[in-house]
């Protein structure tokens, strides 16, 4: 069964102020997720869930649907915050969403097979999803659920505008070994990283060379059901009134390597990453973009 590609595309781009989905960013008006469904598509992968709110569905589909379904088959999966367990309700004054692996619970309905994951306003590069999708087409489940990410050096990933959320990565012989969310970390005076600190005041160093999740997974159909319970669990013991916890994708991942039902493959890329984290990022990108168009790594696009 060819992958499923699902693409989470919900967030409203709150640091960024509007739909950075469909900010074009390209010399010719592409838009980040142009380059990752070419560079998708040119791997192997033919389906593709996008995974959005009921508010932005008119100017998605307008604007990157209706592109698509020429050449890839089209499913779109609400997220919001009132799909929940049944027995569970929506904290009062809760507007955030329920993040990452909740995301992906609600694209299960439309998920064939194994899948890849990745946000939509991240360019990820060519290499990545040729990675991804060959370990999907080959993977089987054995006494395990067989897992993989691909993995980004830190030092390729940072923004010089402030801060950015990363899973930072423990790997052995090949696989991950652990994963911890840094919410907080910026590039430091010498170029590599430093994440703040749980008491909140001091940065601890981190190596430009560690590597790091950007959200690029690759899962198998049971790690949905393991997903819908960690949920439950998560629901059940979180702080009732913390309106902005999130059941993250790496930790629902963490926890099934930690005990000892899944194993991830850590693939590793060296390309750069680029986003639009910050407003004050948009003119790299476009930057970093032209010269691609310009090299002929990519075509015109729109």
């Amino acid at each position: 069964m060819n992958p499923t590609l699902v693409v989470l595309a919900a967030g409203m781009g709150s640091r960024f102020g509007g739909l950075k989905q469909i900010s074009p960013l390209g010399p010719n008006g592409e838009i980040i997720i142009d380059y990752s469904l070419h560079d998708a598509y040119k791997a192997g992968f033919r389906d593709v869930v996008f995974v959005i709110k009921h508010e932005i569905y008119d100017t998605f589909k307008e604007v990157i649907g209706n592109k698509t379904e020429e050449y890839m088959n089209v499913s779109y999966a609400f997220q919001e915050i009132d799909m929940l367990p049944e027995g569970f309700t929506v904290p009062e004054g809760r507007v955030k969403p329920w993040g990452t692996a909740h995301a992906v619970i609600c694209a299960a309905p439309y998920i064939k097979g194994n899948f890849g994951i990745i946000n939509a306003d991240d360019f990820y590069g060519e290499d990545c999803y040729r990675k991804l999708y060959n370990f999907l087409k080959n993977n089987e489940d054995s006494e395990k659920m067989n897992m993989c990410m691909v993995a980004y050096v830190l030092k390729n990933t940072l923004t010089e505008n402030g801060d950015v959320s990363r899973g930072v990565c423990e790997v052995e012989n090949g696989k991950l070994k652990k994963v911890t969310e840094r919410t907080k970390i910026r590039k430091a005076a010498d170029g590599n990283g430093e994440y703040l600190k749980e008491d909140g005041v001091t940065y601890e160093k981190l190596s430009g060379d560690t590597k790091v999740s950007m959200n690029v997974w690759g899962l198998t159909p049971k790690m949905i059901d393991y997903m819908k319970a960690g949920f439950v669990d998560f629901l059940t013991n979180m702080d009732k009134t913390n309106l902005k916890a999130e059941y993250y994708l790496p930790f629902a991942v963490d926890n099934a390597v930690q005990e000892g039902k899944g194993e991830v493959t850590v693939l590793e890329s060296t390309d750069k990453w680029y986003g639009v984290t910050y407003a004050e990022d948009k003119q790299g990108v476009m930057d970093a973009l032209k010269s691609m168009f310009e090299e002929g790594k990519y075509p015109k696009l729109r």
